[in-house]
């Protein structure tokens, strides 16, 4: 009777000893996997973090464009013909202005979300790095139990054998 509860005691070791390692496995690549994700919007920070750089680059170049081409019409205002294709030109740059502007401003808000989201799995990795540690803390401890325990019954076995 006893000996059952011994054997079923370690039956119940063993398998929570399987169930914790498999919960460690699933943990580790939950971390992978979070991982991952973590560098793919780190990869993609510094590559909206380029885009802007290049986006500013070209508003400055626009927006100097603007200048000359708006100095340029006031200098041949008497050339109706030639005042009227500044003109023209000058909305049009003025347009491109304005929608690289536009894509400045949403690529820097994407790029904020990304490096809000970011942290968000920086700490989703940090939490699911802790909990695999506790895990692994107690297999480590089950594993203990259950080899003190298999000592205990070797040991009964053993006594039992001599008597």
């Amino acid at each position: 009777m006893a000996m059952d509860r011994i054997k079923e005691k370690m039956n119940q070791l063993r398998v929570e000893a399987d169930t914790n390692a498999s919960q460690v496995e699933e943990l580790k690549q939950k971390i992978k996997t979070l991982e991952q994700d973590n560098l793919s919007k780190e990869q993609e920070i510094t590559s909206l973090t380029h885009r802007n750089g290049v986006l500013e680059k070209d508003i400055d170049k626009l927006e100097g464009s603007v200048k000359e081409h708006k100095s340029a019409a006031e200098e041949s205002a008497q050339h109706g013909t030639q005042n009227e294709a500044l003109q023209r030109k000058l909305q049009m740059l003025e347009e491109e202005a304005e929608e690289a502007d536009r894509n400045l401003r949403e690529t820097n808000e994407k790029l904020r979300q990304t490096d809000v989201k970011a942290g968000h799995y920086e700490q989703k990795v940090k939490a699911l790095e802790s909990e695999r540690d506790q895990w692994e803390k107690k297999f480590e401890d089950m594993s203990k139990k259950y080899e003190d325990s298999k000592k205990e019954v070797d040991d009964l076995l053993r006594d039992m054998g001599s008597l």
